[in-house]
């Protein structure tokens, strides 16, 4: 019996020392996620509720979930430093740039595949948030929150 309490132990050592190794990742998927959900809640109540066109409904999600990902990132992932307005604004002017990039591929991909093929929008609004968290994920840790 205390050779399993011992391991159960050891498992939860190893388990802590793994999240403090990976724990940016963990973090970043885990609000990546969350933020996805905000960007396709939007999207639907936008393009499905609302009778919004697609480019923007797809405007509007990205606004709302470029301002959620901004603070969690800051907050929470990469545990941001930078104070005073000035670095602030810098960081928020870096943050909002490279989001610009991949909302401009958000919008083309639902643009191409949406309206111009018909496939279903909410499919392809999963799919391109997959690859717009990757991106966001290098932009984010090698430009915007890298650690001085």
């Amino acid at each position: 019996m205390k050779r399993r309490m011992k391991k159960s132990g050891n498992d939860c050592s190893k388990l802590e020392m793994n999240f403090r190794k990976y724990r940016e990742a963990i973090l970043y998927i885990f609000f990546g996620g969350c933020t996805t959900f905000v960007n396709i809640i939007v999207y639907y109540i936008c393009a499905h509720l609302l009778l919004l066109a697609t480019a923007p409904s797809t405007v509007i999600a990205w606004i709302l979930s470029v301002a959620f990902a901004y603070l969690t990132n800051r907050i929470y992932v990469f545990e941001s430093r930078s104070r005073g307005l000035a670095a602030i604004l810098r960081e928020i002017g870096a943050f909002v740039s490279c989001r610009l990039l991949t909302g401009v591929m958000d919008l083309a991909i639902m643009y191409i595949c949406v309206d111009l093929l018909h496939f279903n929008d909410l499919i392809i609004k999963i799919i391109s948030n997959v690859l717009v968290i990757v991106l966001n994920y290098v932009a984010s840790k090698l430009l915007i929150f890298r650690k001085k």
